[in-house]
């Protein structure tokens, strides 16, 4: 793996999957490899995983679901956003790849992802075969190429449903690698 500069800030999302376990073994290979990992989850995804999770291992506070509830003195995704040298949404959603095409910011991980124009967008889609081929789909995907989005995966295998085919969630290393090669030094 590329070395990454130590103590880079990287943005994790996580999304409403029955991958979303796997986003906790993403942060701890992003953190092996030196650098400062802040949490940001869907509400979605704390149907599978907890904030409480996340908290504890990243040690930073973790931004969840919508922004009822949230202080409204601060503005969670600025600065969740700021300084950010990547922004890894592992497993994403059709949803959220919907709303990163789109620019929706509904919610604190959206709306995060879009207040880090200059961080490294790596996304990588976990969801049903169906839901990936689907058009719509497609096009969201290729909407974030263009703009400099790095996808990993989806890689083809059993999913959760018990269906076979392209949707599931590429490895944690292949993911942790993409991050550490969009963030190493050009040299």
């Amino acid at each position: 793996m590329p070395d990454a500069p130590a103590g880079k800030k990287v943005v994790l999302g996580v999304c409403g999957s029955i991958a979303a376990y796997k986003a906790v073994e993403l942060l701890r290979a992003l953190q092996r490899a030196g650098l400062d990992v802040w949490p940001v989850l869907t509400a979605a995804a704390c149907d599978y995983v907890t904030p409480l999770t996340f908290r504890s291992l990243s040690g930073h506070p973790v931004p969840h679901g919508p922004f009822a509830g949230m202080d409204p003195d601060r503005y969670v995704h600025l600065g969740l956003a700021e300084n950010a040298a990547a922004f890894v949404v592992a497993p994403c959603t059709a949803n959220t790849l919907a709303r990163l095409a789109h620019g929706i910011c509904d919610e604190a991980l959206s709306a995060a992802a879009v207040s880090a124009p200059d961080a490294k967008l790596v996304v990588a889609p976990a969801m049903n075969t169906r839901m990936w081929r689907h058009p719509a789909t497609q096009e969201n995907v290729e909407t974030l190429r263009r703009r400099g989005a790095i996808i990993v995966g989806p890689d083809t295998g059993e999913l959760g449903c018990g269906e076979t085919g392209p949707g599931r969630l590429a490895p944690v290393e292949d993911i942790a690698q993409a991050v550490l090669s969009a963030i190493a030094p050009a040299g």
